[in-house]
């Protein structure tokens, strides 16, 4: 005798009828496929935390990342400024397209001119700073050097007709 199943069983003992037995098969596939479909959607929606979670992350390691730049450089600038108060020469220089001034003695806009020093924007004014700071700010954010003039080295033009004529270092317009 053939095994017969438990649905073929529960046919023949009169306990369900063709039209019970069909829609019990249609209802376990339907839950199947539901229970699939409820996985996926959770596995996707686990997925997409993840990428906003790691996209937070990586805007938040941004923003800490700029803080500690700008404590940098504003204790660079802090830790090397020259002091400017007793400055009586107006030194012009462009901030953009704004030409702004400062007040420095002659040995400072010497030194500014032959760029040994530069200047550098703090908060809403301006600093003197040594050159070799102001590089390493200008690593760091060259938006803050606002003038840094490259050395001078004076070369002699073999051909130069003026090389006999020497012009002041300190002539002034």
């Amino acid at each position: 005798m053939a095994k017969l199943t438990l649905q073929e069983q529960m046919l023949k003992a009169g306990l369900v009828n063709e039209k019970k037995l069909k829609k019990a098969k249609k209802g376990s596939k339907k839950s199947r496929v539901q229970a699939r479909e409820v996985k996926a959607a959770v596995e996707e929606n686990k997925r997409q935390q993840q990428e906003r979670d790691k996209a937070l992350s990586n805007e938040q390691k941004e923003q800490r990342l700029s803080k500690e730049i700008q404590a940098q450089i504003k204790q660079l600038i802090e830790m090397n400024k020259i002091d400017l108060k007793d400055g009586d020469i107006k030194y012009n220089f462009t901030d953009g397209t704004l030409v702004k001034a400062v007040y420095v003695e002659s040995l400072v806009r010497d030194q500014l001119a032959k760029g040994i020093l530069s200047i550098a924007r703090s908060d809403e004014s301006y600093v003197v700073i040594p050159s070799s700071v102001a590089n390493k700010i200008a690593l760091r954010d060259e938006s803050v050097i606002i003038e840094q003039n490259a050395p001078t080295e004076e070369v002699a033009d073999e051909d130069d007709p003026y090389a006999d004529f020497v012009v002041p270092d300190d002539l002034m317009w």
